[in-house]
């Protein structure tokens, strides 16, 4: 008999391992923890309303009887202050596994996985030292000038997890994924809902026109996405892997992408035109209000390996961080011919209104406004055992299709007819 326990349930990377854990007939029993709707419904999946902002006393009457040989933490809370961010998603974890430790249920655990990400790189914060290792060093301590890197609540999180199983006896194991492609029901935090949405209305407003929000460096520059169904599947891998408890993992798709593919593809599938010079200003001149320019408050990343790298007075260790877009989602998505085209769509199609209210437009602007890639190595792993791959586009495009029938994106062969 193996169980598992899943929180962050109802989200994009815990749904999906819910999904995958239903797919493996060795697991008898799945614990799906979370403060909102059940999610998937099946006879080995049980329920569990938690939240993990209560005491881990509380936590412990919620989790009275439940135990598993797996868990899978998916759950955070997004705060925009990096040190609260740090103490509120710390205490999440640390509460729920001390609960774990009052119910008794840390005596069958045997690997805990915790979801976390790029941001372990200080991707958010300006250029980082790429291809991006496991092995790079914490950005954290003296920034220069008297400055002091930001907390990290990735940091904080491993640091708990790391002191508990030590504490328990049993491993552990963190995966960090990138800008993760996927659906989760009534979850419209990530970014192909928003680009999808982005998509769609371009191709109402007239001329059909599907210009670039982000800047010019962005659309050549490389990164990695990780599909959220690649995700799942590694974190089941990585639950009963020989030598991989204990590590921290990249956990991307394995192609390296860039929107000089990605965004040709995304119009030829809305059906959309793509300026013949979509970053000359004349081409955005209707969109000048919505442009941002945003100075970053902290060093690239890279700085931290300027004397091993020979850059210490480079143009990457000296210039500023800054996200730059002729068009900012955020701002374009409050114009008024923006919110009638939407309101087509809407009324035509019956979309979901909470779709557009809750769409991460904020993550789309740094997605799209950054300079630098975020390129990372799945060598690790790979030298483990692991042989996953995901082409991107097929991310992008299976998600595209789950949001068309979830009602969040019009049917694309209907808009196309229609518009």
């Amino acid at each position: 008999m193996l169980t598992a326990i899943v929180t962050g349930a109802t989200g994009i990377t815990g749904s999906a391992i819910v999904r995958h854990l239903l797919e493996d007939p060795s697991i008898t029993k799945i614990y799906t923890l979370s403060r909102s709707q059940p999610g998937e419904k099946d006879a080995r999946v049980q329920h569990v309303h938690l939240d993990l902002q209560d005491s881990a006393e509380e936590m412990a009457k919620s989790l009275s009887g439940i135990s598993a040989e797996y868990v899978y933490f998916c759950a955070y809370l997004a705060k925009p202050d990096e040190g609260e961010a740090a103490r509120v998603n710390g205490a999440l974890l640390s509460n729920f596994i001390r609960g774990i430790e009052l119910t008794g249920a840390v005596k069958q655990l045997k690997r805990f996985i915790l979801t976390c990400g790029f941001k372990h790189y200080g991707v958010h914060q300006g250029l980082p030292k790429q291809p991006l290792l496991e092995t790079d060093p914490r950005l954290e301590g003296d920034m220069g000038n008297g400055a002091k890197w930001p907390p990290n609540f990735y940091y904080t999180q491993q640091d708990i997890l790391k002191e508990a199983a030590v504490r328990g006896n049993w491993e552990w194991v963190c995966t960090l994924p990138n800008d993760v492609i996927g659906y989760a029901k009534q979850n419209f935090m990530n970014e192909a809902t928003a680009i999808g949405l982005y998509c769609a209305v371009s191709k109402v407003l007239p001329g059909s026109q599907l210009i670039y929000p982000g800047n010019r460096l962005n659309y050549f520059i490389f990164n990695c996405w990780t599909s959220a169904d690649l995700h799942a599947r590694f974190c089941l891998w990585a639950a009963t892997a020989p030598g991989a408890g204990n590590n921290i993992f990249n956990v991307i798709n394995g192609d390296t992408q860039s929107f000089q593919t990605l965004w040709p593809r995304m119009a030829q599938r809305f059906g959309c035109k793509i300026p013949e010079n979509m970053f000359d200003p004349a081409t955005t001149k209707a969109y000048t209000a919505e442009s941002t320019d945003t100075e970053m408050k902290t060093k690239n990343p890279i700085s931290v390996h300027a004397k091993k790298l020979g850059i210490v007075n480079g143009l990457e260790v000296s210039r500023t961080p800054a996200l730059h877009l002729p068009i900012d989602p955020q701002k374009w998505a409050q114009r008024a011919d923006v919110k009638e085209a939407w309101g087509k769509l809407k009324t035509k199609y019956g979309l979901d209104q909470a779709a557009w209210d809750k769409a991460t437009w904020d993550f789309l602007t740094f997605v799209l406004g950054r300079e630098w890639g975020c390129v990372g190595t799945m060598d690790k792993a790979r030298k483990l055992g692991w042989t996953g791959y995901e082409e991107t586009w097929e991310s992008f495009e299976r998600t595209f299709e789950a949001l068309e029938r979830e009602g969040i994106l019009p049917p694309v062969e209907q808009l196309k007819r229609d518009f």
